[in-house]
């Protein structure tokens, strides 16, 4: 397999990720490590912040996929599976698709990883602990058996997380290794010198506002139990 090498005249440093993707990446990553950590030890106060938050973060997520900026969109990086074919073949050429953002099969991936982190945390809301005694806010709305399958939900969802996140890792690794792509640093600072330039993202301040502020009130509203 030849490795990626952008053509000649096409590459210049763009903006890749907008701001509120990046914060988006790097605050899921940190919550997730806090809330496997918070659960290992039992601090189940602790553990239901984190999964409130990282709800908020979901939920700003799907809002930032619709207003966000160009590459955020899953308008612009949802394709279908001919489009992820295509994208295989061209890989094993001289060169690789230049257009900023997720590739048709990071795209999926994506999807993927947000629907496994929604259903931890839509479980975790309705879990209940094999005592009764530690549960999440909406388990008064199920059975004590619901809330148990909730928590057994909740855990395999996490488990299927951990090996998505392993595969995105290996992804990572193959692309810096083989390829001699930097996937890593465009999410840290926003930019990269692998793609065509396609003019500003259009990441409106006021519009990241107002989805966290909406995304807030969702988690705070799932924190409190729909109970105002």
């Amino acid at each position: 397999m030849a490795r990626y090498r952008p053509a000649q005249g096409e590459t210049a440093r763009v903006q890749v990720w907008d701001l509120p993707i990046r914060l988006f990446h790097w605050t899921l990553v940190v919550l997730l490590a806090f809330s496997w950590w918070s659960g290992e030890q039992h601090d189940m106060e602790r553990h239901r912040l984190s999964g409130y938050a990282i709800l908020a973060l979901v939920v700003f997520r799907v809002l930032w996929g619709f207003v966000g900026g160009r590459t955020a969109r899953f308008a612009h990086f949802v394709r279908g599976p001919r489009a992820a074919l295509a994208y295989v073949r061209s890989m094993r050429g001289a060169r690789g698709p230049s257009a900023p953002g997720h590739n048709p099969i990071g795209g999926w991936s994506v999807l993927l990883m947000l629907a496994l982190v929604a259903g931890m945390v839509g479980a975790g809301v309705f879990a209940v602990d094999v005592d009764g005694l530690e549960s999440g806010p909406l388990a008064d709305f199920v059975s004590f058996e619901q809330g148990r399958a909730a928590a057994s939900v909740h855990h395999f969802l996490f488990n299927l997380l951990l090996a998505a996140i392993a595969l995105h890792v290996a992804a990572i690794a193959f692309y810096r290794l083989w390829l001699r792509y930097d996937l890593v640093s465009p999410m840290l600072h926003g930019r990269s010198d692998r793609h065509r330039d396609e003019g500003p993202l259009g990441a409106a301040w006021w519009k990241a506002v107002l989805a966290l502020a909406m995304a807030v009130a969702c988690a705070t509203a799932v924190a409190r139990g729909f109970r105002f």
